[in-house]
């Protein structure tokens, strides 16, 4: 007969299984293990793993497949994800509201946008375009403090990507691209980058890299919104040297140009997400 043990929780015991740390609060909702019960030991191991499992939320999983796992952020948005060469992207922007401590970004919607230094986000002026809902077609758009802040926007384990990691982008689906300087990169890759969606108009793309971006247009310093369907501009996490400027992407509704540039960090820009 198989010993049976005893499991107490205590306020301090944490548990480390496949990459997870469960504390006892989330223990305790483990249906069937409560605090002075008995459980045959093979029991609670097999109970224990399949709520890391469940409780990944945005951490990277043992079980994880990119291109058909979803990540989630703080705010319980769900993400799609793509693999794209050796890179596993997010297929829709940002839009969460919280920094990953639980802090609330900053959010200018319909107000002055702000010249301080610190993060915020915003969705487009509904006074200047009749949409009822930007913020879920095209995500927040939030200024480069937001995007470096050391609470981070991305979930645990992704990041904003950097002006090297969207080179790479760029890299894989045209190899001659030019990844130097303030240029057009490319003349085709951006085709392959945009969603086939009529949100681009005249020149749809193709999707063939599972992008999927969308013309969420941007906002700037002062907090006028320009574009809207006529562009996507997707932050970098990389400052342009020591000024105030960082590296951004450009994607265009007339071409199937990817342009990069830099512009102040109190601009606003769509944000993805990438895996560590």
């Amino acid at each position: 007969m198989k010993k049976s043990i005893y499991i107490y929780l205590y306020i301090s015991l944490t548990i480390s299984l496949n990459g997870q740390v469960i504390n006892n609060q989330e223990l305790d909702k483990i249906e069937g293990i409560k605090r002075n019960t008995s459980f045959k030991l093979e029991e609670i191991k097999v109970r224990w793993k399949k709520a890391a499992l469940e409780n990944c939320l945005g951490v990277p999983c043992s079980s994880f497949t990119c291109g058909t796992s979803t990540i989630t952020d703080i705010d319980n948005n769900t993400y799609s994800t793509v693999s794209i060469g050796t890179q596993c992207w997010t297929t829709t922007n940002l839009k969460v509201t919280k920094y990953n401590d639980g802090t609330l970004i900053g959010d200018s919607t319909n107000s002055t946008w702000g010249t301080s230094v610190i993060g915020a986000r915003t969705g487009y002026d509904v006074r200047v375009v009749a949409l009822s809902d930007y913020v879920g077609t095209f995500g927040y758009l939030y200024n480069w403090y937001a995007v470096s802040d050391t609470r981070k926007l991305c979930p645990e384990g992704w990041h904003v990507p950097t002006d090297s990691d969207w080179n790479k982008l760029v890299k894989y689906i045209h190899s001659g691209a030019d990844t130097t300087g303030l240029a057009t990169q490319s003349t085709s890759a951006g085709t392959n980058l945009k969603e086939n969606n009529a949100l681009w108009n005249p020149n749809r793309g193709t999707n063939t890299s599972g992008f999927s971006g969308l013309p969420g247009g941007f906002c700037d310093n002062v907090g006028s919104f320009f574009n809207i369907r006529l562009i996507a501009l997707f932050w970098s996490a990389t400052q342009n040297g020591a000024s105030n400027r960082a590296w951004y992407r450009n994607l265009y509704s007339s071409s199937g140009d990817v342009y990069r540039g830099d512009t102040i960090k109190s601009d606003g820009a769509s944000v993805r997400c990438l895996r560590d």
